[in-house]
């Protein structure tokens, strides 16, 4: 199976590329426009295919692809594979806006080829092990020190997470979607989100002019409660206090669930079963909402 590797930035490199090169049966090819970066990281790899576009990667004659390539190059990128009939991986967002997003959604369709977002945090293994326990409350937090942007990329490119994983989380329809931000200098500073419904709160907060950059989600019902920091220290609570922490040996690719939802996307088209972004396209639709709110004050 010929899988091409399309943006070779950090990601790429750190996550998507030891987890690709390490399976059975695959020929990579990857592509970015640095050339020394693409000879450096095919060399590293031992890969054959190497191209500098997406028009070379389509005359490969690859069955997928993986796209990392910066969000406001995904619809360039994801839209010509889907039309040549290469299934799609894609980081997220799947674009930096809600129309860019149904386009290449109902692309897809159109051409019956999957399209995966990289909700990596739906595979974790600790947010894998919250969803197992009974859970009336939910609160996850994302923050960064300093680091006030924009509204819209702050939103689509990492408050995203947030928005996806307390989807994932929550143990019934979401009834309720409520929002707030503050703005300040056009720069958006923190976002709290809330989804209820029947018999259950999730909250998401993220600040970008925190005093850390951090992970944490906890979840709470029935007599437990479960803290997960950073993907990877598990901290419960029922009768008491246990400490977890990762794994000495666990890959971080793993830790954070990206081999696993590489691995479930590569067993997709082994298999010609289909993986559609409907229901990613309803985290995208949220996060169209808030940056909407934020551009208008807040």
């Amino acid at each position: 199976m010929r899988i091409a590797v399309i943006g070779l930035g950090d990601i790429a490199e750190k996550a998507y590329l030891p987890v690709l090169a390490a399976q059975p049966g695959l020929e990579l090819h990857l592509c970015t426009r640095d050339r020394a970066r693409l000879d450096r990281l095919a060399d590293a790899h031992r890969v054959a295919g190497r191209s500098t576009s997406v028009e070379e990667v389509v005359k490969a004659g690859v069955d997928a692809a993986f796209v990392h390539a910066a969000t406001p190059a995904h619809r360039d990128l994801v839209e010509p594979l889907l039309r040549a009939g290469v299934h799609v991986y894609v980081d997220k967002p799947i674009a930096d806006n809600l129309a860019d997003c149904e386009h290449l959604v109902r692309l897809a369709h159109a051409e019956r080829r999957s399209l995966m977002v990289g909700f990596n945090r739906r595979y974790a293994p600790g947010y894998v092990g919250l969803a197992a326990l009974p859970r009336h409350l939910m609160i996850m937090e994302k923050n960064r020190a300093d680091h006030a942007e924009t509204p819209r990329r702050v939103v689509f490119d990492d408050f995203i997470h947030v928005v996806d994983t307390l989807r994932f989380l929550v143990p019934g329809e979401v009834a309720g979607v409520h929002f707030r931000t503050r703005v300040r200098d056009g720069l958006l500073e923190h976002v709290v989100l809330e989804l209820s419904g029947d018999g259950f709160t999730a909250i998401g907060v993220m600040n970008r002019v925190s005093g850390a950059s951090e992970e944490s989600c906890e979840a709470m019902g029935d007599g437990v409660k479960r803290r997960v920091v950073n993907l990877g220290d598990v901290i419960d609570y029922a009768g008491g206090e246990t400490f977890t922490r990762r794994p000495d040996w666990v890959p971080v690719a793993r830790q954070r669930g990206i081999e696993q939802i590489c691995l479930e996307f590569l067993d997709a088209v082994r298999e010609d079963r289909l993986l559609s972004a409907d229901d990613a396209l309803v985290t995208h639709a949220i996060c169209e909402d808030i940056v909407a709110q934020a551009a208008s004050g807040g």
